[in-house]
């Protein structure tokens, strides 16, 4: 009686997980173990490895299959002092409650100081995030999930959804748009020591599918 007790207490905590994400299966995804030219992957979990992820680029459009959660970036796209960075995010089903989106300021992202800022919007739910990573620690919030009129949802039956997302740096601060709408601002001072100088690149959570054209950087 008291093991059948403990078992459905069990079940009990880990139904509230499973609806949470805490026990979200990564899709098996079976790639060439190559990435486009001048193109590198960091991958969120230890023991990932390329031929986790497809990646394929036709002409300028990167088509990215997840697998793994990882930051992507080519190592010709550095910004510095006053610019823009900026992509189309196209979906052609739901990613579910997962995001995407780009980061900046990637400074030394092959090692364990990796550092960058990064701002990744969820379709399903329209809402965005804001992190800063650090090291192989858990990402900080700047700005946890929040809903925003300018993203555009999954459409209904489809779950198809397509996104214009950027990060635009000043001298003095950092601004962060969707569809051209900015979603929300900050002076450099309030980021808590974000880099906003660096490698920019995108970055693809798991379970993924989605399509990344005009990718770019301008000042």
């Amino acid at each position: 009686m008291r093991s059948m007790l403990v078992a459905a207490l069990l079940a009990c905590v880990a139904l509230p997980l499973a609806a949470q994400g805490g026990m979200d299966h990564t899709t098996k995804v079976t790639g060439s173990g190559k990435l486009p030219g001048g193109w590198n992957a960091r991958f969120d979990q230890p023991g990932s490895a390329l031929t986790d992820v497809d990646v394929r680029q036709m002409g300028a459009l990167l088509n990215f299959r997840s697998g793994p959660a990882a930051i992507y970036w080519n190592t010709k796209d550095v910004a510095t002092d006053a610019y823009t960075v900026s992509a189309i995010f196209t979906q052609k089903k739901s990613m579910q409650h997962e995001a995407y989106g780009l980061f900046v300021g990637g400074q030394n992202l092959s090692d364990p100081t990796q550092n960058y800022l990064y701002f990744a919007i969820k379709p399903r739910d329209g809402t965005y995030l804001i992190n800063h990573r650090k090291g192989n620690s858990a990402p900080r919030g700047i700005v946890t999930l929040t809903a925003s009129p300018a993203i555009n949802r999954d459409a209904p039956g489809t779950g198809a959804a397509s996104n214009t997302i950027a990060i635009r740096v000043s001298r003095d601060s950092v601004f962060f748009y969707v569809n051209g709408q900015e979603v929300r601002s900050f002076p450099k001072s309030a980021i808590g020591g974000a880099p906003t100088e660096g490698l920019a690149g995108l970055r693809i959570n798991h379970n993924i599918d989605v399509e990344v054209k005009e990718f770019g950087i301008k000042r």
